[in-house]
């Protein structure tokens, strides 16, 4: 495994980590973009590892499912977590009138860790 590879899944459960803490104090929309960013690092981790790399967030899920998920080498679910994980970050940090609630953020650190885990069946030594 390269060093970009590491590098962001070091990212990745750091992302994690401080998503729990900010779920923890009750910072639910922030919570939620730092699942969020778990799981799109995990992204790019992945495709980086095939020696891929983009420049949009639109542009990694589109190549995280054509690779990986289309192939069948991830449950398709991973993708469309992904991609709701991404419409939660945008509301938590860009809505002024509406929140994320408790439980859709604590639902969404779960994602991103089942998808950090899931991801590190490829890369045991990222562990």
């Amino acid at each position: 495994m390269n060093q970009e590879v590491l590098a962001l899944f070091g990212k990745a459960k750091e992302s994690l980590e401080a998503a729990r803490l900010l779920l923890d104090k009750g910072y639910n929309n922030f919570a939620a973009s730092r699942a969020y960013y778990a799981m799109f690092y995990v992204a790019e981790a992945l495709l980086a590892s095939l020696g891929q790399s983009y420049s949009s967030h639109g542009a990694v899920q589109a190549a995280f499912g054509r690779e990986f998920t289309k192939t069948g080498k991830l449950d398709l679910k991973y993708h469309r977590w992904l991609i709701d994980a991404q419409d939660f970050r945008n509301l938590g940090d860009y809505a002024l009138d509406k929140n994320i609630s408790s439980a859709q953020a604590t639902e969404i650190c779960s994602w991103a860790e089942e998808f950090i885990l899931k991801a590190e069946e490829y890369f045991p030594s990222s562990k």
